[in-house]
């Protein structure tokens, strides 16, 4: 099973357009040890030419023009992306399907709760329904193991997550179980697994076996203190609002971490407040340290 990790930045990416905290304005005045990021999303294929493509960035125009190989050279118009699966709703997550409208129609697996977000207060699904087809809709039951249009040698379980809805969604800060999952990714050949969980915002007894089980983890760094947009001066809502679990609380994601025995354990949706974006700081040494991967645009694992 080969992953790509297309974006690694939470929304916004890094350097945020707008935003000239230390870290942004560090990275354009070529002052800190940083790389530009766009917004998260990863594909996933088990032979390296057909795709799923797990997330739908707003640089995902961007992110397959530097992705060769999900590209189809040999027809007039095609794509090597096979099926799409969605996680939540997020506009991070799920904006980019905008930009994928020639390609339609587009085969999307999501939970009841993220198609009735995306009807509805975000309404993307009815809104491609113009091209071509638009948007095909596959039910995700969250912990039932389903199987894509291609790479059948993959299977995939959405695990619920605790996290929050979207700011736009009617669920807000009262999320069903289908708002946020997890990815178990499987190799069924070769029996190992990738837990992607961009959105965690609490551990609890329906997760924690699947991060035990996994070989790999590709999961939240968004923050590395709950109160960091305040610290910065950007911003008011803490991590826990957000629906993010932070690294370096006295229960946070690093702790976690640390009691679990996957071989890689990589962070992903990294936030451009985030001090671990410099390679430098202390705070990304004590990573290092720990045994901890940060993720970037490009990266490669295999399983």
């Amino acid at each position: 099973m080969q992953i790509k990790v297309l974006g690694s930045a939470a929304g916004g990416g890094f350097p945020q357009w707008n935003c000239n905290c230390e870290n942004c304005r560090g990275l354009r005045e070529g002052k800190i040890n940083a790389s530009p990021r766009t917004q998260s999303s990863i594909a996933v294929s088990d032979d390296g030419k057909n795709w799923v493509l797990c997330n739908v960035s707003p640089d995902v125009c961007h992110q397959l023009r530097v992705s060769p190989e999900l590209n189809t050279p040999d027809v007039l118009r095609g794509t090597g992306i096979g099926s799409i699966i969605l996680t939540d709703s997020q506009i991070d997550h799920c904006a980019g399907l905008l930009n994928l409208r020639e390609g339609c129609p587009h085969h999307v697996w999501c939970t009841p709760e993220v198609h009735d977000d995306l009807t509805t207060g975000f309404p993307v699904f009815t809104m491609l329904s113009h091209w071509n087809g638009g948007l095909i809709h596959h039910p995700v039951e969250p912990l039932d193991a389903f199987t894509t249009l291609v790479c059948p040698g993959m299977r995939f379980t959405a695990i619920p997550l605790l996290s929050n809805a979207p700011p736009y969604s009617a669920y807000r800060d009262r999320p069903l179980p289908g708002h946020n999952v997890a990815l178990f990714i499987e190799d069924t050949a070769r029996g190992v697994g990738l837990l992607y969980a961009p959105g965690l915002g609490e551990p609890d007894e329906t997760i924690m076996p699947w991060l035990r089980r996994a070989d790999c983890l590709l999961i939240d760094g968004t923050l590395w203190r709950d109160n960091e947009l305040a610290n910065a001066g950007v911003g008011k809502n803490t991590g826990k609002d957000m629906g993010h679990l932070a690294l370096a609380e006295e229960r946070g994601l690093a702790a976690l971490l640390a009691t679990l025995p996957a071989r890689r354990k990589i962070l992903i949706h990294i936030n451009n407040t985030n001090p671990i974006l410099n390679e430098d700081s202390p705070e990304r040494q004590s990573l290092n340290d720990a045994g901890i991967e940060v993720s970037w645009d490009g990266m490669v694992i295999e399983l």
